[in-house]
């Protein structure tokens, strides 16, 4: 059955539109938070390629894997129209191996809670240990649940458009399993074109995570270290303290 993620052009004017916040971040992240000149990146779960070509573009060398091939094959064509190298891969976040080490990755939307057991996310972050230079870093984003404070947002909507394509965004949560640790998602997408409208609606299964669970899966890998923390107001002058009622977070770990 197909996925939102097979319409890659709907997918990437929905998560692309705000790139330049989290662009500008993220090489604030490189230069403050690594030991190292940041030259080289990869994306793990790279989907249309949204920040990896605008990388590409100020010099930097590019790379990403993606288990869904239309959002590889959009990614690469993209790249190619922007004289890049066509360096996105098929491949799973949670087993990969880089033929060069990178001096950054990064994965800021969430992605990450798409692997669904403890023994997928420990391989990932150890697959991104295995993959940076001594120094470098991995920017995490994601969505933690909140054991302390009031009840989280469980409904967000947003729109964006391009021409005349306009596409409405709606995800609810639809219920949480905490002895599975499983947040059932339902993302529905409006596409708005002159020759009429269609909709797409998946149901998506998230990996739920307390602060201190993410703690200890952190501290499995041994080589890597949490450097800083920040929200998604991306302030590198900003850090945040991490605690229970946190709910937005973006975890800096650095190569030790």
């Amino acid at each position: 059955m197909p996925t939102l993620y097979d319409y890659p052009k709907y997918y990437d004017l929905v998560f692309g539109s705000d790139w330049k916040a989290e662009f500008d971040f993220l090489e604030d992240v490189f230069e403050k938070d690594a030991t190292l000149v940041v030259k080289r990146l990869f994306e793990p779960a790279c989907g249309t390629g949204r920040l990896l070509y605008r990388f590409g573009k100020v010099g930097y060398e590019v790379a990403g894997n993606d288990l869904n091939a239309k959002a590889v094959d959009y990614c690469n064509k993209r790249l190619v129209r922007h004289g890049l190298p066509a360096t996105a891969e098929v491949g799973d976040m949670s087993r990969f191996r880089l033929r060069k080490k990178a001096d950054a990755m990064f994965n800021t939307i969430n992605s990450f809670r798409h692997l669904g057991s403890e023994e997928a996310a420990r391989g990932h972050l150890e697959c991104v240990a295995a993959g940076l230079r001594k120094g470098g870093v991995y920017v995490l984003g994601m969505h933690l649940k909140p054991t302390a404070g009031p009840p989280e947002c469980d409904e967000e909507h947003w729109a964006a458009q391009r021409g005349h394509l306009c596409v409405l965004s709606d995800m609810r949560t639809l219920g949480i399993d905490p002895r599975k640790r499983i947040e059932r998602v339902q993302m529905e997408f409006t596409v708005c074109k002159p020759t009429g409208n269609q909709r797409l609606v998946n149901c998506i299964e998230f990996r739920t995570y307390t602060a201190r669970q993410m703690a200890d899966l952190i501290a499995s890998v041994p080589d890597l270290e949490i450097a800083a923390t920040y929200d998604f107001a991306y302030r590198v002058d900003q850090p945040v303290k991490i605690g229970g009622a946190t709910e937005d977070v973006v975890y800096v770990l650095r190569k030790r």
